[in-house]
């Protein structure tokens, strides 16, 4: 019976020694895995940090190129809006005429390597500018050839040659609105075109001695119905409008020289 008691104490005794052992145990284990852990983290981390380095080098590259491009074309843009403004498109041919020449820049047949290799470079640098400035050349020339299709008469000769029996025949060119007829307009009739007293005697005896030409600063559509009512037997011989004049400040003018 006592060595039975004695035994089961002895046991006792050393489960409660073998506990904190486990348990220290384990905490050994808990530790190891963490380290573990926080080792493979900062491989990783430390992975991660030339391929960041990589792909910030390669934004900021675009970036510069990118706004380098935008810097370029702002820049090309208002210097051409200045030339457009200060120069005429003959000072521009002139002043860039050495600059479109020297893409043609060729060195001699006896110069040097080095030489022929820099005239080489330096007509290869030139191309672009030259290029643009041509296109820019060309877009204006367009650009004012379609302008002076609504600013300058239609053609530079606006009648043609008198008959070689009528060569003693003088022109005589009349304004349509305020000379042989009057325009007024009221709230409850609107528009009303009347004939000047007297016009239809006054054509019939001047169309005997002058060629008759009605010059006017409005459109077609409104000065040819007028005249065709107001001239029925003919005398105006021909009827100039709007096309023919030439637009300046925000005014139509006749330009009685291409008469």
């Amino acid at each position: 019976m006592a060595s039975t008691m004695l035994r089961s104490r002895i046991l006792s005794i050393a489960s409660r020694t073998n506990k904190p052992n486990r348990r220290f145990f384990c905490s050994n284990k808990e530790s190891t895995i963490s380290s573990q852990s926080i080792i493979s983290d900062q491989s990783a981390a430390a992975g991660e940090a030339p391929a960041q380095a990589v792909g910030s080098s390669e934004n900021k590259a675009w970036s510069f190129f990118k706004y380098g491009i935008v810097g370029a074309l702002t820049g090309a843009t208002a210097f051409a809006g200045y030339a457009s403004y200060a120069y005429s498109l003959d000072e521009v041919e002139e002043k860039t005429k050495a600059l479109r020449e020297s893409v043609n820049y060729t060195a001699a047949n006896d110069a040097s390597n080095v030489v022929k290799y820099q005239g080489l470079l330096y007509s290869t640098a030139m191309t672009v500018p030259a290029k643009a400035v041509e296109l820019y050349l060309d877009m204006r020339r367009l650009l004012e050839e379609h302008v002076k299709g609504f600013t300058e008469p239609a053609a530079e000769k606006l009648l043609p040659d008198l008959h070689p029996a009528e060569q003693h025949v003088f022109t005589l060119v009349l304004d349509l609105n305020e000379t042989i007829i009057y325009s007024d307009w009221k709230r409850d009739r609107g528009w009303r075109t009347f004939k000047r007293p007297g016009v239809d005697d006054f054509l019939q005896h001047v169309g005997r001695f002058y060629e008759i030409v009605v010059y006017s600063d409005q459109l077609s559509m409104y000065v040819d119905p007028v005249v065709e009512r107001l001239d029925t037997n003919h005398f105006i011989r021909y009827r100039l409008s709007r096309s023919a004049t030439k637009y300046q400040d925000g005014k139509h003018y006749r330009v009685i020289c291409y008469i």
